[in-house]
């Protein structure tokens, strides 16, 4: 099968099949991982008449799916210009951290997604290592879509329902199980950033105070807003940009920008891994919200324009394609 015929087909036999599951789907940009919906994975359902005009109305979709109970855990290995996960998966697999994995998925980019049943655990990176986790509030783009003319490819599982973490079905296994996120952590970051930062008094990790703040923000400002916002919470050693996101939306930022920005502010993060933590006798960047009351006001330049003087936080880099 060729053509846009061919791809409904292959969509039309994916999609429903996860939401038979109780997967959760959504349709992402033709090529890409950015959501097609307003919502973002807020609007993934297991509904088929929803799902079958999401792709009749446009073939060239890309597959999604929600993380998180309902739907399946993901650790996302991946492969970047400065370093790849293999390692860090190669030791989580003999801890046996590992043993419930039901399937593992070859990514456009030579990285790959290991599928566990669903928790409701929340998200998580560990940058040093070039792993993400993908659980309650996160999605993840799944076989047959491609990018940059590459599929993602199933390449093993085991035998498990769908829902037990198995792409391709079969009959059920008991010793499927889960990721336990924490024990991954405490294994390969024994000395997490958030509990530097905080220990040193440094900036504080209160995402619902930087979420109203990104609400409120003046249009001309939302993009280095977000991005600021963004890289506040990133170094506070927070790994669920969720709110932030949510935040976003409600003044108006589409799905695209906001994909991009996030992912701009996390490559920042990525490449600051390392780097001396602020503490008790540096000074803070200007502007760095207080629990208390010192956010910047969303309506005047955000910390780090060039009309400011005082330290601040570096421009946010030119917007790439979401990695």
């Amino acid at each position: 099968m060729t053509g846009s015929r061919g791809r409904l087909e292959h969509m039309l036999a994916a999609a429903p099949r996860y939401a038979q599951a109780n997967w959760p789907v959504l349709p992402c940009m033709p090529g890409e991982k950015v959501p097609a919906t307003r919502h973002g994975f807020l609007d993934a359902t297991t509904d088929p008449d929803k799902i079958a005009w999401w792709w009749r109305h446009d073939p060239e979709r890309n597959l999604a799916i929600a993380t998180g109970r309902p739907g399946p855990d993901v650790l996302d290995v991946d492969v970047r210009a400065n370093g790849d996960g293999f390692a860090a998966l190669g030791r989580l697999r003999r801890e046996g951290l590992l043993d419930g994995a039901g399937s593992y998925v070859r990514a456009p980019s030579g990285g790959v997604h290991v599928y566990f049943i669903g928790s409701e655990q929340g998200n998580g990176r560990l940058p040093a290592h070039h792993l993400d986790f993908r659980s309650l509030g996160g999605y993840i783009v799944a076989p047959p879509s491609q990018v940059h003319g590459e599929r993602y490819e199933l390449i093993s599982r085991r035998e498990g329902r769908l829902e037990q973490g198995n792409l391709a079905g079969g009959r059920p296994a008991e010793d499927q199980g889960g990721l336990d996120w924490a024990a991954v952590t405490r294994l390969l970051d024994p000395q997490p950033e958030r509990s530097v930062l905080r220990a040193a008094g440094a900036w504080p990790a209160d995402p619902s105070r930087l979420a109203g703040w990104v609400a409120r923000l003046a249009e001309g400002n939302r993009n280095d807003g977000l991005f600021w916002a963004a890289s506040r919470a990133l170094e506070s050693g927070l790994t669920d940009l969720g709110e932030l996101a949510e935040a976003a939306r409600k003044t108006g930022l589409d799905e695209r920008e906001i994909a991009r920005t996030l992912a701009s502010a996390q490559r920042r993060a990525d490449r600051s891994v390392g780097a001396e933590f602020p503490g008790p006798g540096r000074p803070e960047p200007a502007g760095c919200p207080d629990p208390a009351s010192r956010l910047p006001q969303p309506h005047a330049p955000v910390p780090g324009s060039p009309a400011r003087t005082e330290p601040s936080l570096p421009q946010r880099e030119p917007e790439a394609e979401v990695s």
